[in-house]
């Protein structure tokens, strides 16, 4: 899932305030705090994306046709991301 600029930045400020309102962390400098989270973000985006474009390519590439969107491709979809998420985070 992508997010644009401004939820990025919605989502950074939540996070950021309910860190310090728990208090988990201890903030010096607020704007790199925040900088770093949206990374964090992006970094996701784009592995989501890799594995995305990584899951769709083995489903299609199976022996026989699996039609987008069907009920066997949604169950093989999830299958297929769920191993390659956990086999990306080891």
């Amino acid at each position: 899932m992508q997010f644009s600029e401004g939820r990025r930045s919605y989502l950074a400020h939540r996070i950021l305030d309910v860190l310090k309102r728990e208090g988990l962390v201890v903030v010096e400098n607020e704007r790199q705090a925040l900088a770093e989270i949206k990374r964090v973000f992006e970094r996701e985006e784009q592995l989501d994306a890799q594995v995305d474009a990584l899951v769709r390519k083995k489903i299609s590439s199976l022996s026989r046709p699996v039609p987008v969107g069907s009920r066997e491709w949604q169950v093989l979809y999830r299958q297929y991301y769920e191993q390659e998420m956990r086999r990306r985070r080891r």
